[in-house]
């Protein structure tokens, strides 16, 4: 699996990173920086336009990485594990190990985004009067990321998700109805509601006056209606699975087999004639490990009959194996993060059964399904 950001920082714990797609919008805004610092400052060289492109970009980024800090920091003190903070082609998201269980908890994570940025606009702020009269270029780089972090709070009140205003709204509405389930769903709707708008005002800014601002405005509006689809299905995911564990939905007949077997043995008595693609490699019920038709088709077709199951395999200690106990969603959630498409459940290192990524998708295409006629 290709990895699509790579780490800057770790910060608490929490990862930093930076999405690939960061360097686009980078890029693009540090030379619309320069631009603006060149139109308004002409007596300024064209290096010093560049420069303070760059370090306003910079300390724009680092503006949104605190922000995002500020919303982690307050989930983690609400006991909420925080996995990572990545900076992307919109901006940053902070990744929640799992939703806040109460109305308030939700609001608390969410407001203190906002009010950090304020903040940072306050500051920014002060920093430009001090210079006022001292340093022009430092008044300028300041002044400008007082505006944008003004806007970036303003802009994040909107009360759509998954906006930090979205998701104080659905907390509100949380708070009122008592169901996280259909909080999303009004939340989200907000969401989309607003992600139209901004397509709609980005279009007609794009044929009126402007057409980057307003192919801007648009994508804006696109993620927007897009995140808020996809957080209403991880909702309804997240209900679908409710309960499940991976003793629920494992499989407790899936093959095993010797690891002294060799290769050619393993794919002409069980492959072939079973149709299977994965096996677990097991001695007295203890697993040694997973052998599935990647590791087979890795060892040259000639050396089959020479290799036993056991070279070839995947060795325990680097499997992602499961507690029975474990919550179905975060055997999905290990699933993707390990890019695997089937997990062990172990109890004490012995085998008790196996769970698929084609069968848990099975029963959660089932069950979402049915969830509409059980509620």
């Amino acid at each position: 699996m290709i990895k699509q950001s790579f780490r800057l920082a770790k910060v608490r714990g929490i990862e930093v990173g930076v999405h690939y797609s960061w360097f686009i919008v980078f890029a693009l805004i540090t030379l619309s920086l320069s631009t603006q610092f060149a139109q308004e400052h002409p007596q300024w060289t064209r290096g010093e336009h560049y420069i303070l492109g760059v370090v306003t970009s910079l300390l724009f980024f680092g503006s949104i990485v605190l922000h995002e800090l500020a919303h982690s920091f307050v989930a983690l003190a609400k006991g909420i594990q925080v996995r990572s903070i990545t900076l992307f082609v919109f901006g940053g998201i902070a990744q929640l190990t799992r939703e806040p269980d109460r109305p308030l908890t939700e609001f608390q994570i969410a407001i203190v985004g906002p009010i950090a940025s304020m903040g940072l606009a306050f500051g920014f702020k002060l920093i430009a009067s001090a210079a006022a009269g001292r340093s022009d270029q430092a008044l300028a780089v300041a002044d400008l990321l007082a505006q944008v972090n003004l806007m970036l709070a303003l802009f994040n009140l909107l009360p759509g998700f998954p906006l930090d205003g979205g998701r104080v709204f659905r907390a509100v509405v949380w708070w009122v109805t008592e169901s996280f389930t259909r909080a999303t769903a009004i939340a989200a709707k907000s969401g989309q509601a607003i992600g139209y708008a901004f397509i709609l005002g980005g279009i007609l800014i794009g044929f009126t006056a402007n057409l980057f601002n307003g192919l801007w405005l648009a994508f804006i509006g696109w993620f927007l209606l897009t995140m808020a689809q996809e957080s209403v299905l991880q909702v309804s995911l997240r209900s679908a699975l409710k309960g499940l564990t991976a003793k629920d939905i494992m499989a407790v007949d899936c093959p095993v087999v010797s690891g002294r077997m060799s290769l050619a043995e393993l794919v002409e008595n069980y492959v072939l004639r079973t149709g299977q693609a994965c096996f677990l490699v097991s001695e007295d019920n203890l697993v040694e490990g997973l052998v599935t038709l990647h590791q087979v088709k890795a060892v040259p077709r000639e050396h089959w009959g020479a290799t036993s199951v056991s070279r070839a395999m995947i060795p325990y200690a680097q499997l992602h194996v499961v507690d029975p106990d474990t919550p179905v969603l975060e055997v999905l959630e290990s699933m993707d993060r390990a890019d695997v498409r089937q997990v062990p459940v172990t109890k004490a290192g012995r085998l008790i059964g196996i769970v698929s990524r084609d069968h848990l998708l099975q029963i959660i295409r089932a069950r979402m399904e049915l969830e509409p006629l059980a509620s």
